[in-house]
């Protein structure tokens, strides 16, 4: 039998946590939405599901993935933010994902941050970027925030060019 724990982390406003069965509804609105455009989307319910479940696996074949973004009080799913490695990726990416509903608290930035801490502390990654598609202004200006520089463009075969904003580790600011 194989078996993987999916870490719960937990931010001053937000709970990063598994996915589970009961947060594939909000999903599968996010994934039929335009929203989901910059990820491959729109999905039907059933590559839902399927995308829902490849969060999960991503842990077990790297030992580290993305996280359904929780209201801390009330475990409803605003998101999924985390750290990403798919096998046409150029390297780790700290990835973010916001549902609609949950636009404009703060969660991309609070979750994004607790990714990259538990990539640098807890994984010892020594590097991470993240990949925005033109016109994600949002998405850029969030990578910024962070402190992440724009690095060389990466040029993926389903999603086209992807800016690239590399996040460099905390020794680096010393």
């Amino acid at each position: 039998m194989t078996t993987f724990e999916i870490p719960t982390v937990e931010t001053e406003n937000f709970c990063l946590r598994a996915p589970q069965m009961s947060d594939l509804d909000a999903y599968t609105v996010f994934g039929a939405s335009y929203r989901s455009a910059g990820v491959g989307g729109p999905f039907t319910e059933a590559q839902s599901f399927q995308r829902l479940a490849a969060l999960i696996g991503h842990w077990g074949l790297r030992g580290f993935g993305r996280w359904m973004v929780a209201d801390k009080d009330t475990n409803e799913p605003l998101g999924v933010v985390g750290l990403m490695y798919p096998s046409d990726w150029s390297e780790t990416e700290i990835a973010w994902t916001v549902f609609e509903k949950a636009e404009g608290k703060g969660v991309a930035y609070e979750c994004a941050l607790a990714a990259r801490k538990y990539g640098y502390d807890v994984l010892g990654l020594k590097t991470l970027i993240s990949c925005t598609m033109e016109g994600n202004t949002r998405s850029e200006v969030l990578a910024q925030r962070m402190g992440a520089t724009r690095d060389a463009d990466f040029a993926h075969p389903d999603y086209g060019t992807m800016r690239v904003w590399r996040h460099l580790p905390p020794e680096a600011g010393k």
